[in-house]
């Protein structure tokens, strides 16, 4: 009854918005009602509203999006005998409400997201038992090694877990390839790995033939193994050593459970990060996804398997015959299927793995474009919308994440809107400047607004705009492909522990640079207009901020194309460990201030002048994880430094035992609180303001050395990837 009542109560406090909305008013009103939300909103946030609060202010800030929807079905149409001005009108009409469409799905999903959960700590004669995956195709032995040797160190009783490396690089397809160098390589690696596995304790396995890409592989460990809980790290995610008491727990009270899916948290910016310089000072782009969405599709029951740090019940797996291969993006499907039979989902925000971003931008397209490519291939095998044993708002959920990667139709189409004006003269609304000016500056603002209430902590405000901008021209052609031959796109590996070492463009930089000048011919069309048609400069003006906003956006995205050249080939990451330096006979204690992948930091409590670069040293320090006897790591020192009576090394590991790759691991991953630490340093909302003037800024910037970038390749005869750093 409480439900029915609930529910007959948002049905007239619809009806009433939807009369409200529908109100013919003139011009002034709508600005003194669009003034009272936007001044409404403001200061609620001001006062950071939550619970009935927080659903106030986006309520407000819906009543004017649908008054703008309203204005724009009614009244700004062009007229259908006029051929060339409809279709055009329609085309950015159409764009138009997929985003408020997009908008709608994302405030059924994030407008209360979960908190984060808590798993129960078991008993060891509770815990499950546990196989752990980590599948491979083409990355090397030691980034393998490393996340080997992490998951080994998980902290859970030996006898209850194994660790399975699932080599898909060493089948036999592979190394009995027609192709004599494909056989010989993967022969070469088939040895090392097992090698390696065999010294770190860990299980190989391999199959005979590439089938059904990582999905087969996976299934290929399930033949091979009989945990209760099957967990998948990706090749470049190690976990923490709480990896299993954080997650296992939930299995046993939730027996209709199937996964427990954890963030991705990156120890490497992506390349935009990079290129800009945001790494440090700015939450990364997955933390929308991972901060504020997955918790929100975590309150309806479809949070869903994103590939890797996820936890899994074998027995429903077993239902559906093993992870689901038909789309290459096989983590989304496997849930899907699983949901639809009445299986339940949950997620952690907390990050228990550390992994590795594609460094290139090309790297950073390709894996998008895969992502792109299997969602929208789910659409169109499964649609979810309809999908049997789906309840509604599972429905809209798994929508809302495969409707999302249609952003680049719709962001190529604003992008491209100004120039039906501006070149070819045709009239896309049927409404005078001021009017477009006044409903459309009133609906931006709001929705700017809402975004900041919905993910403020977490995406700073155009950054959103920015990412799909700069990947829209490249989707596109993957999008068109998947709808015209959805068979078509096969599973291609994200490349893993690669580096940018010299400062160089994008070898895919052209079509940015290429947009970037229409946009700049659109600016001069704009003062040639109001020249030439002075009577029509309201229109004119309009089109043309629209324009220059664009041009802003493609400004910044110069600069991610322009790659800058990486010093350090591995991230560091703080620690704080107490060590001894062993340098001969003596025994000096010390600081491991921050480690990486191939080195460490060291700050010495006295100077030691008998130490300096390309002296053999060793550490010792007490591990978090269980190591037999008493192992050092060593290394040779690089370079020394001596400031204000402190001594500190960086120090280059020299590996020869595969204890080494354990100890590294020990330093870098076991502790998953320095990663939630620094997501935490990250977080913070400028405002809309305040992050609006930040992000033009770095527009400009960024165009400056966009520019220079391909200046300095224009001079030059030599190769893209010679251009040196600005």
């Amino acid at each position: 009854m409480r439900n029915i009542i609930a529910g007959l109560l948002w049905a007239c406090a619809s009806l009433v918005v939807l009369v409200l909305v529908t109100l013919p008013i003139n011009l002034q009103t709508h600005l003194i009602a669009g003034t009272a939300v936007v001044a409404a909103m403001a200061l609620l946030k001001v006062f950071k509203p939550g619970g009935v609060w927080r659903l106030i202010a986006l309520a407000l800030g819906t009543s004017i999006v649908l008054r703008y929807v309203y204005w724009r079905t009614t009244s700004t149409l062009p007229p259908i005998n006029q051929p060339e001005d409809f279709m055009a009108g329609l085309l950015v009409y159409l764009a138009e409400m997929y985003s408020v469409a997009m908008l709608a799905l994302s405030l059924f999903v994030v407008s209360t997201p979960l908190p984060s959960r808590s798993a129960p700590r078991l008993g060891d004669d509770e815990l499950p038992t546990v196989d752990i995956f980590v599948p491979s195709y083409n990355e090397n032995r030691e980034l393998l090694a490393r996340t080997l040797a992490a998951a080994k160190a998980i902290d859970y009783p030996a006898e209850k877990f194994k660790v399975f490396l699932l080599d898909d690089g060493g089948t036999d397809q592979k190394r009995n390839s027609d192709r004599i160098e494909i056989a010989a390589e993967a022969e070469q690696r088939h040895i090392e790995l097992k090698q390696l596995c065999v010294d770190l304790d860990v299980f190989y396995l391999t199959r005979a033939r590439n089938e059904h890409a990582k999905a087969g592989n996976l299934n290929n460990g399930l033949e091979h193994s009989n945990g209760e809980i099957v967990v998948v790290f990706d090749a470049d995610h190690a976990p923490a050593r709480d990896f299993l008491h954080c997650t296992v727990g939930f299995f046993r009270d939730h027996p209709r459970l199937f996964l427990v899916q954890t963030p991705h948290f990156f120890l490497n910016p992506d390349p935009i990060e990079r290129n800009l310089r945001t790494f440090l000072t700015m939450p990364s782009e997955n933390e929308m996804f991972y901060g504020i969405i997955q918790r929100g599709l975590d309150k309806w029951n479809s949070s869903f398997f994103c590939g890797s740090a996820a936890v899994l019940r074998r027995s429903a797996l077993a239902e559906t015959k093993g992870f689901k291969g038909r789309s290459i993006t096989e983590d989304c499907e496997t849930a899907l299927e699983l949901h639809s039979r009445g299986w339940h989902s949950i997620y952690i925000d907390k990050p228990l793995i550390a992994g590795l971003q594609p460094a290139s931008f090309a790297s950073f397209i390709a894996q998008r474009s895969r992502w792109a490519q299997g969602m929208i291939q789910i659409l169109l095998f499964q649609f979810p919308l309809f999908k049997r044993g789906l309840s509604l708002p599972q429905r809209l959920c798994y929508m809302a994440s495969i409707s999302f990667w249609f952003f680049p139709i719709s962001r190529m189409i604003f992008l491209i809107a100004p120039f039906f004006y501006l070149f070819f003269n045709l009239q896309i609304f049927t409404a005078s400047g001021s009017e477009f000016l006044s409903y459309t500056l009133s609906y931006m603002i709001v929705n700017l607004m809402m975004q900041n209430l919905l993910y403020g902590s977490c995406r700073w405000p155009w950054i959103s705009e920015l990412y799909e901008y700069a990947q829209s021209i490249y989707l596109l052609p993957a999008i068109g492909s998947v709808l015209l031959h959805p068979t078509k796109p096969t599973f291609r590996v994200t490349a893993k522990d690669e580096s940018v070492n010299v400062s160089r463009l994008s070898e895919i930089a052209l079509p940015i640079f290429a947009l970037f000048l229409v946009l700049l011919l659109g600016m001069v069309m704009t003062v040639t207009r109001l020249f030439a048609e002075p009577y029509r400069a309201d229109v004119t003006l309009v089109v043309g901020l629209w324009n220059l906003l664009n041009l802003l956006l493609a400004g910044c995205a110069l600069g991610v194309v322009s790659e800058r050249g990486e010093v350090q080939t591995s991230y560091r990451v703080k620690v704080e460990r107490r060590c001894e330096l062993l340098v001969g006979d003596s025994h000096i204690p010390a600081m491991i201030e921050n480690v990486s992948s191939n080195g460490a930091s060291i700050r010495l409590a006295h100077p030691v002048k008998t130490v300096g670069r390309d002296d053999m040293v060793s550490i010792r320090f007490k591990p978090l994880s269980k190591l037999e006897g008493d192992p050092v790591l060593s290394g040779v020192i690089r370079h020394v430094t001596s400031h204000d009576g402190v001594t500190s090394i960086g120090m280059r590991y020299v590996i020869t035992d595969a204890i080494h790759y354990r100890l590294i691991a020990d330093l870098l991953y076991a502790n998953s609180d320095q990663w939630k630490s620094f997501q935490k340093s990250r977080r913070g909302n400028p405002g809309l303001l305040r992050g609006t003037v930040w992000f033009y800024a770095l527009a400009i910037k960024q165009t400056v050395r966009g520019l220079v970038y391909l200046l300095r390749a224009a001079r030059t005869e030599k190769k893209p990837d010679t251009v040196t750093q600005p």
